[in-house]
């Protein structure tokens, strides 16, 4: 009997854990190939056979998206499935249209068909789009977590740019993990900061296996969701950021929806720099579409290192890169410090753009007057250089940098700088305390303990 024959369309993330979940084992399913979008340099590599198991003994190729017809016709694909995030409802169907019509049926899995199971309390922190605050958001959660004796271990949604053979289970504690797995930018955004707290994050392709290490280290796991994704977890306590500076896009975005629906907790975030008007209508969707959830409002207050570096100054601002691509914000942190203390003007890095950064912003033209810190590689990473080295000579007095990397470190910037920063502040009630009870709860018979070291003994 034929088997079916499937592609996987995908981003290097969702679709390898879709794949490992769902399809891996099953001999009645064929993958034909993963096709790659968002990411670059992530089509033309293969899905390893040491990761694609017994039924894929050359594992499985990775092709660009925009092949997707001729693939399904060489390749007399059955079905195409969606296994990527933060795609508006009506991009999702650009996509069903273009499988049927070239023959091939557009499947949307079930998120919690992808979950898996962890007999540890697990807290979920996702989001209706990219950009929306879940860093911040899983930071202050597991500040809480662990203020009341908990040890926690965050697993943070799949980024793997390198060679994914290596990248099967990833373990950080601390900068020189960092610098052995060889990290990019777009990773270091988000394993710097909970380095910074005293955390331990797990990543990789793997997830089931991920799971089972973390679950050694730890009282309660966090997934920090990554894009608008839902999580690879069943969780216990699912908590949804949304965004009011994009009032209606929680309705409007795939998976984004999902998690909202799917939420047990709703985080209303950045009130403090959105209009009234919007949190409003956030609010109303949030209890229209899900009226059960406890609903917390909160602010990401930006702090500058050094205010007077940006006084009276043409300032560059250096933004988080995915949110500003596929995330489709038009500034950030570091353009709203840049108004907050007084800059002159706003530089528009476009004319300095070389390399990469300017294909990045050929490919999303409505990006507004700052620089994504794109750092998917290394090119990427001298051609963000390039551009900085260009924009001094080109009138530019001062670097605002908005994205969570200690930039500096791996960039040479030639001009005065300063870093902003943002941590989730909770205003009135109900509060992260409450969304959290029930994993206090559980968690209640070996809560009265101490830590000793790695380990927790009787208080």
């Amino acid at each position: 009997m034929r088997r079916t024959r499937i592609l996987i369309l995908g981003a290097a993330g969702r679709d390898f854990h879709n794949f490992n979940k769902l399809y891996r084992d099953d001999p009645d399913v064929e993958v034909v190939a993963f096709t790659a979008q968002q990411i670059p340099h992530i089509a033309g590599r293969r899905y390893p056979p040491e990761l694609a198991g017994r039924l894929y003994f050359g594992g499985i190729p990775i092709l660009p998206e925009e092949e997707m017809e001729e693939i399904i016709r060489r390749e007399k694909v059955d079905a195409c499935v969606l296994a990527y995030s933060d795609l508006s409802h009506e991009e999702v169907m650009h996509l069903a249209s273009r499988a049927s019509a070239a023959g091939a049926d557009f499947h949307l899995v079930s998120a919690r068909r992808t979950m898996l199971h962890s007999p540890r309390p697990v807290v979920a922190v996702c989001a209706s789009r990219t950009g929306a605050g879940k860093s911040q958001t899983s930071r202050a959660v597991v500040r809480l977590l662990r203020q009341g004796g908990l040890r926690v271990a965050v697993l943070r949604h799949p980024m793997p740019y390198g060679d994914l053979r290596l990248q099967r289970v990833q373990r950080f504690a601390s900068e020189a993990d960092l610098a052995r797995h060889r990290v990019t930018i777009e990773e270091r955004e988000e394993y710097e900061p909970h380095l910074a707290n005293g955390s331990v994050v797990f990543a990789g392709v793997d997830y089931e296996a991920i799971l089972r290490q973390a679950e050694k280290e730890a009282d309660v796991i966090l997934w920090d969701g990554g894009n608008n994704d839902t999580s690879f977890v069943e969780a216990d306590v699912y908590i949804t950021v949304v965004d009011p500076h994009r009032p209606g896009h929680e309705l409007r975005y795939h998976p984004g929806e999902t998690n909202l629906r799917l939420a047990d907790a709703v985080v209303v975030n950045k009130i403090d720099s959105a209009d009234a008007e919007a949190v409003a209508t956030v609010r109303a969707n949030v209890q229209r579409v899900n009226p059960g959830a406890l609903v917390i409002e909160a602010a990401s207050p930006l702090r500058v290192d050094d205010p007077g570096v940006l006084y009276g100054k043409r300032v560059l601002c250096i933004e988080d890169g995915p949110t500003l691509t596929h995330g489709g914000m038009r500034y950030g942190a570091a353009t709203l410090a840049a108004l907050q203390e007084g800059a002159y003007e706003l530089a528009d890095p476009r004319p300095f753009a070389v390399g990469e950064i300017a294909e990045t912003f050929a490919r999303y033209p409505d990006t507004g007057p700052l620089l994504p810190a794109m750092g998917y590689g290394e090119q990427q990473v001298r051609d963000l250089e390039a551009t900085l080295a260009r924009a001094a000579e080109g009138g530019v007095q001062a670097v605002a940098i908005g994205t969570p990397v200690d930039l500096e470190r791996l960039v040479r910037i030639p001009l005065p700088h300063t870093r902003v920063r943002y941590e989730l502040e909770v205003r009135g009630e109900p509060t992260l305390d409450d969304a959290l009870a029930p994993i206090f709860a559980m968690t209640a018979p070996w809560r009265e303990v101490e830590p000793v070291g790695d380990e927790l003994v009787p208080a």
